[in-house]
């Protein structure tokens, strides 16, 4: 400002202006919520990435559990561990894993998932290439696929046991669990099995 050439061109540009009668008011500031309004309106927001959540079941003579491990796009881990307080099958204790993990996933707000799960049978009768003729595996497959219907986009594959074993081990220890304690994982409580409150009986006619 200094400077005499810019001065001189201040001064030109002040009278040449000052015909307008151009009043100056100071920018206020943006509210919070203002901002995020315009954010939200004017920013697409990229497609999400997918969760991985890798899902076990167990079912001994010491109990039945199931296991989740959950694991976000950017990599963090949330372990749940589920003792279930009714006798069920293996393949029943599969199953409550599998909605298990669709529960929990949409619980922390996942929108795309892929499940991961070391049975064949229930990866395959949930794709639809085996077929449940059980009554109660058929329930449960409705279950699944009712449930999953809340994610944008959501599918399930069969992996190798080993490359399950995180989800494995936290179903076999809460199925030993005499007295649920919440200090080995992040989540460790009982388990209502889905079939006591949403699986009835399938009627002799359907």
């Amino acid at each position: 400002m200094t400077h005499s050439e810019v001065s001189g061109r201040m001064i030109k540009w002040t009278i040449e202006l000052g015909e307008y009668n151009i009043e100056y008011k100071p920018r206020v500031a943006i509210k919070a919520q203002a901002l995020s309004d315009f954010l939200s309106e004017m920013i697409q927001p990229e497609e999400e990435e997918v969760w991985r959540v890798f899902v076990d079941g167990t079912s001994s003579l010491v109990g039945c559990g199931v296991g989740v491990v959950i694991i976000s796009p950017p990599g963090e881990n949330i372990k749940l561990a589920l003792r279930i307080d009714s006798r069920v099958t293996n393949n029943e204790a599969e199953y409550e894993a599998v909605l298990a993990g669709i529960r929990a996933a949409w619980e922390v707000g996942a929108s795309r998932i892929i499940l991961y799960s070391d049975s064949q049978l229930i990866t395959q009768q949930i794709k639809g290439v085996y077929e449940a003729k059980d009554d109660r595996m058929l329930k449960y497959l409705q279950l699944i696929r009712a449930q999953a219907e809340i994610f944008a986009d959501w599918s399930i594959e069969q992996i190798p046991r080993e490359e399950n074993g995180e989800a494995d081990a936290l179903a076999k220890m809460a199925a030993s669990l005499l007295e649920v304690s919440t200090r080995e994982v992040l989540h460790v409580s009982r388990l209502i099995l889905s079939t006591e409150e949403e699986i009835s009986p399938v009627p002799e006619d359907s």
